[in-house]
Formats: structure tokens, sequence, C-alpha cells
């Protein structure tokens, strides 16, 4: 009996039957569809349903046996060189959401379907699939991003963008080791562009600590009293309280 701190056993369950007939077609519609991706924009957000239907299938019935990789994320990274992360969000649209709103992704699109299929992971049968179709139609992607986060988390999340820069090789390790430093000490939970905020918001504070602009310094505090803990955030402002007094 395997125990519940092991997940080694002398039984190991035997992998599925490998029906080869099947799994040479699933293979052959996968690498069509690719092909086709790169092609054509028409219909592609049609495509990439039966993308995703088709990729469950291969790792249900281990068609990736077929090939030369051990496991199915091998036969991803063959097929997605560029990222998994797209091959899993596919699959999560058509584990998830209902036939209903797959049918809707054409008008819609893939990026928010896969939003749509975070809350139908959540709610399972209670999902609203009709309202939040109405909602996605409605919004921009990036506001139904948000309305969604809102959704899941309570909390109403800021507005973002990517901001691009090009680093010299040289440069990298010392980019790197910074924020795996700001990171040990912020908590790894946090993401990198925080850990590279804190490292810009240290700088700025040292940069106006002696004469320099008050306003600043004072911009660069309040960033870093986000990341107190509440306890922290309390004695805090209970010492500079006392000071002040």
């Amino acid at each position: 009996m395997v125990g519940l701190t092991s997940l080694l056993t002398d039984f190991p369950p035997m992998p599925p039957k490998l029906n080869r007939t099947r799994a040479l077609f699933v293979l052959a519609k996968i690498d069509q569809i690719l092909g086709w991706e790169q092609k054509k924009e028409t219909d592609r957000d049609t495509k990439f349903v039966e993308l995703g239907k088709y990729l469950c299938e291969v790792r249900a019935g281990q068609y990736w046996r077929m090939e030369n990789v051990n496991t199915f994320d091998e036969f991803l990274e063959k097929r997605f060189p560029d990222s998994r992360r797209k091959a899993y969000y596919l699959m999560s649209i058509h584990e998830n959401l209902p036939a209903q709103a797959r049918k809707e992704l054409k008008k819609i699109g893939w990026a928010k379907g896969v939003e749509l299929a975070k809350l139908a992971r959540r709610d399972r049968e209670k999902f609203q699939c009709a309202t939040w179709l109405h909602v996605a139609r409605t919004l921009p992607r990036e506001d139904f991003q948000r309305a969604v986060e809102r959704e899941l988390t309570g909390k109403i999340a800021e507005r973002w963008e990517l901001v691009y820069f090009k680093f010299y090789e040289n440069q990298l390790p010392v980019i790197e080791r910074a924020i795996e430093t700001a990171s040990r000490m912020l908590g790894s939970d946090q993401s990198r562009a925080y850990c590279l905020e804190m490292i810009c918001a240290d700088f700025l504070a040292g940069a106006n600590l002696d004469h320099g602009e008050p306003e600043t310094l004072l911009f660069s505090a309040k960033r870093f009293f986000r990341f107190l803990s509440p306890a922290q955030k309390q004695n805090f402002l209970a010492e500079i309280d006392g000071q002040a007094a």
C-alpha cells in the first residue's frame, strides 16, 4: 500500500493500452492545426478549441509514446517550443468550459476563454456561463482580465503594462543576482516586477537621502511600506507617532 508521504510502489499502475491508429490520427491533426496557425489568422480561435481537445486526448491516451519522448511535457516542448503554457491554457479551455462557451470563442477570442476557464473551474456546475459570456463580449481583453481577477480574489487589480529592455549578456548576472537577493528579502511569493520596483525604490531613497528631493524619498518610503506585514506596519506607525510626539 502506498503511504501518504510516498508515491513509490512495487506495483505502479499500468499505462493505458496504446491505440496506435487513433494516436497517429490525433498527432497528425495537432500538427495540421499548428501548421495552419502559422499561415492563417481567420477562425484561429475555433481551431484552438479543437487543438485543446486533441492535446487532452494525447495526454489521457499517452499518445506521446508514439514519438521519441519520455513524458507528455517533452511532447509539448517539441510542439510548443516558445511556451508550453499556451498548450495548457488551451487544454484548460477544453476541460473546464461548457460547450456553449467553447462555441463562442470565435467571437470573444481564446485569451478571454482562458479567463472564463478559471471561473468555470472554480464554480463548476454553478458557473454563470451566459452572464460571463456577455461580460466577455462587452469588455476589452485587459478590462475583462481585471474583472475576472476581481471576481476570483475580491481585489481590484491594478492596471499593468509590459516594458521591454535590451540587456547585454555581461549585464544579466548582476541583474539576476539583484532580483534574486530582493526576492529572498521580500519573500519568494513576490513577483520579479515587485522585486525590481523595490530595488529602484531603494536606489531613489539612497540618492535623495542627503540634499535630494524630499518628495522622491517619501515616495520610496511609501512603496517599501506596502510590503510590511500588518504587525510590522503597526509597529512602524507606532514608532513614528512616538518620535513625532
